[in-house]
């Protein structure tokens, strides 16, 4: 059906003087329906899915935020001229096929559907002025006998009968194509008169009503073949008001009269920018609110429209009085036409949303700007002064521990109470005395590291005689910390974003919003003793992980916290910012046949028992062939049974047993609790494949008496941290004197392993000249590049 509907745009172009609606129609007849519809009258009417969408929501009143347009039953979708038509090549087909499906898919879910469409008068002026040029090549062609033609001119067409010729054509197109979902629609011209006068309004509000009672799109345009001009100064006068003089106007005007949730405009726009897109600092507005039109630089309108964006943000507020919420989004961009309807009511951040009322609070993109234009001040600080914020912030933990653990215990009572977390998540939840002691000591030690970090010269190089070159470290902007459950994470992310000269953006789970607002609030005070309080800032706004990951002009690395699941959709959503991280911890630990029974068991049991909720927990547990029913499998087994640990069998342990542990369905699994995964292997290098092929490049480690197959294993297995004879729970910031960590990357760029101050940072090179060119190096020019390597002392600095 597609193919034909493609096709459509050659057949137009090439075809002699037959009727383009003939054309739509027989095409609409060609289409595919059920048997048991092609033999009858009726029009199909659209087949539920069983999954239905739950809409507890009453109208009434518009939705406040983005989030709450999951909940829209009744859904008006505006599709203005350019994105029906391409303004000199017919009807934009792909575009259309896209938000037919996604419109039908909604219906499908149990929502309403009206689509207020343009595009008529484009598509008639198309057709009109190719049947006018058709004549006249005729004409011409017999009057002058010559195979030459003269230059045609098209007069000007009017826009009335451009209507009347293309409306016909525009609703066979959609017809067709709905029809493909077995979806039926049904066509609605109107004008102002059938608003204003009651009857009519009556009328129209009975037959769109019945129409989406029987499961019916209702298709509403204009009748610009007879509409009268707008009546003057009645535009837009109230609520019981509003002059139909485009379909911007129109859709407002249906929406509240039809009691829509929402209103979605598509244009050829992004949506609504403070000033006319494509100009400098031009910025689009991701929530509008009443009274906000007076900051705003409106442009000029679309080419092919009657409307224009002045005329959509009128309609918009207009709606928005009568309790519709409103949404203005591009239909017409290639990468997200195919899911732009879609995202918008799954309360995705597309578009401009109108809301009528405003946070008390920044926007997410206003704490940005904040936190990049205070975090510049901070990276200018000495390194002593960041140090002493650092400490300040390990004082205030010691200090305020009583309000900490207070804002904690609240959080865990209503973890405890709504059953919503696992128990490794209210482990990670749970704070106490000794962790905030702990945290302290780690921030005090990576103060003193700090010294040495911003602006430390890596490498001088004399380029020529008086041309110095420096590489120096720099921090790398903004960064944007997205962490589930742990708040210990906020102080040690905020204390290496400080040392490192980094503004901050920190967005903490729900279950957590307690005891990080107590947290954030004493990180801004330490901040506030050199005046750089709004350098590190917490997301409080409703704002969903993937609007956050599409601030790539903001946003300078993202470094998500928590479990794999959510590493894995932070990695999917953030296309244009770069992540740092690892999707998930499956830490093996390989018991060698060469292996001493007392280390065996205290790092296996280490490895697992000592936090299995932590990403360093051991998961799989390799044993060498020749250790099965020895002394030392036996007491290994005893022990992790005495530790309550639950035990799944590989595919080659469980063959060696009669009677088995379950049986594991992947060797890729990240239990986080207390259970693990007991496979057998021939040997060190059948350990080293297992690893590459199921491990995650987290912490492996091996068991060894035998020195040189200890060393093989270290240099074989390809993970960010690889042990001898130690717990993998080593593998943390602060065990190896970083202080702090804001995770563990097992990437293969940047930063690998736990992450401190170092991987924070970037380069940049510094020139030192006196007017040097070019051009002076040339193969004419009177100067040669020496490249001496100029040593740097330790400690140097820019």
């Amino acid at each position: 059906m597609l193919f034909l509907l493609a096709q459509l745009r050659l057949r137009f172009s090439h075809c002699k003087r037959s009727s383009v609606s003939a054309m739509f129609a027989r095409l609409a007849l060609c289409t595919r329906l059920p048997s048991r519809i092609r033999q009858s009258n009726v029009c199909p009417v659209s087949i539920r899915s069983h999954s239905q969408v739950k809409f507890p929501r009453p109208h009434g009143k518009s939705f406040v935020h983005r989030s709450e347009l999951k909940q829209a039953k009744r859904i008006v979708v505006k599709l203005g001229s350019a994105v029906v038509t391409r303004d000199e090549c017919g009807l934009a087909l792909g575009r259309l096929a896209s938000i037919v499906e996604q419109v039908a898919m909604l219906q499908n879910q149990g929502r309403e559907m009206m689509i207020v469409t343009s595009g008529a008068v484009a598509f008639g002026k198309q057709r009109l002025r190719h049947e006018i040029l058709l004549s006249q090549s005729v004409r011409q062609a017999l009057h002058s006998g010559q195979n030459q033609l003269k230059e045609m001119s098209v007069p000007v067409l009017e826009a009335r009968a451009c209507a009347a010729a293309g409306q016909s054509g525009l609703m066979a197109l959609y017809e067709a194509m709905f029809t493909q979902y077995s979806t039926c629609t049904a066509q609605i011209l109107v004008t102002n008169l059938d608003f204003h006068d009651e009857q009519k309004r009556r009328n129209l509000n009975s037959t769109l009503h019945e129409l989406l009672r029987m499961n019916i799109v209702p298709i509403i345009n204009t009748n610009d073949a007879v509409v009268p001009p707008p009546v003057p100064n009645s535009d837009l006068q109230g609520v019981n008001v509003i002059s139909i003089k485009d379909n911007d106007s129109l859709a407002a005007r249906l929406a509240v009269e039809m009691k829509a949730d929402l209103l979605i405009a598509l244009s050829d726009v992004e949506g609504l920018y403070d000033s006319p897109p494509g100009t400098d600092d031009a910025k689009l507005i991701d929530i509008f609110y009443p009274g906000d039109q007076q900051s705003i630089t409106f442009g000029t309108k679309s080419r092919v429209g009657s409307g224009g964006m002045e005329a959509k943000v009128k309609a918009a507020l207009w709606a928005l009085q009568g309790g519709t919420s409103v949404v203005i989004a591009n239909g017409t961009h290639p990468k997200v036409t195919g899911h732009v309807i879609t995202d918008i009511v799954e309360g995705k951040k597309v578009g401009t949303f109108f809301s009528e009322v405003k946070p008390a609070g920044p926007t997410v993109e206003q704490q940005t700007e904040m936190a990049r234009h205070a975090g510049r001040a901070l990276a200018s600080l000495d390194p002593e002064q960041r140090g002493e914020i650092i400490c300040c912030l390990a004082e205030l933990l010691t200090e305020k521990k009583d309000e900490i653990l207070s804002a904690n215990r609240r959080d865990m009572e209503f973890a405890n109470s709504s059953g919503r977390l696992s128990q490794p998540m209210i482990n990670r939840l749970s704070l106490s005395t000794a962790k905030l002691n702990s945290l302290a000591i780690g921030l005090r030690q990576l103060a003193v590291s700090s010294r040495d970090s911003v602006g430390r010269v890596l490498r001088r190089t004399r380029v020529a005689n008086n041309l110095e070159l420096e590489q120096i470290t720099v921090p790398i902007g903004v960064l944007l910390v997205i962490f589930e459950s742990r708040p210990d994470c906020l102080p040690q992310v905020a204390a290496l974003a400080i040392a490192s000269g980094n503004a901050l953006l920190l967005k903490g789970g729900k279950e957590a919003s307690n005891t990080n607002k107590i947290l954030h609030q004493l990180t801004q005070e330490a901040l506030s003793i050199h005046g750089v309080a709004d350098a590190i800032q917490l997301v409080s706004t409703r704002e969903e992980v993937e609007d956050l990951c599409r601030l790539d002009k903001l946003i300078d690395l993202i470094i998500p916290r928590g479990s794999s699941q959510l590493v894995r959709n932070i990695q999917r959503a953030a296309k244009g910012i770069p992540v740092l991280g690892h999707s998930e911890g499956i830490c093996h630990v390989y018991i060698d046949n060469d292996a001493s029974i007392d280390k065996a068991i205290d790092v296996v049991r280490d490895s697992k028992c000592d936090y299995p909720a932590a990403c360093n927990a051991m998961e799989t547990l390799l044993i060498h062939r020749d250790l099965l029913r020895t002394p030392i499998f036996d007491q290994v087994i005893d022990m992790l049974r005495t530790e309550n640990v639950k035990i799944h069998a590989g595919p080659r342990f469980a063959s060696y047993l009669t009677f088995s542990p379950s049986e594991v369905k992947s060797l890729r699994t990240e239990y986080g609790d207390l259970e693990c995964c007991i496979e057998v292997v021939d040997s060190m290098q059948d350990a080293v494949d297992h690893i590459h092929k199921y491990g995650s490049s987290h912490t492996d480690v091996i068991i060894t008496e035998n020195e040189e197959t200890a060393e093989q294993f270290l240099q074989q297995v390809d993970s960010a941290c690889v042990f001898w004879n130690a717990s993998s729970r080593f593998a943390d910031g602060y065990r190896f004197g970083l202080g702090a960590e804001v995770g563990i990357s097992t990437a293969r760029i940047h930063a690998r392993g736990p992450v401190g101050l170092e991987g924070l940072l970037t380069t940049k090179w510094v020139l030192r000249g006196e007017g040097h060119t070019a051009a002076d190096f040339s193969e004419q020019g009177s100067m040669k590049y020496l490249h001496e390597n100029i040593p740097v002392p330790q400690g140097s600095f820019s």
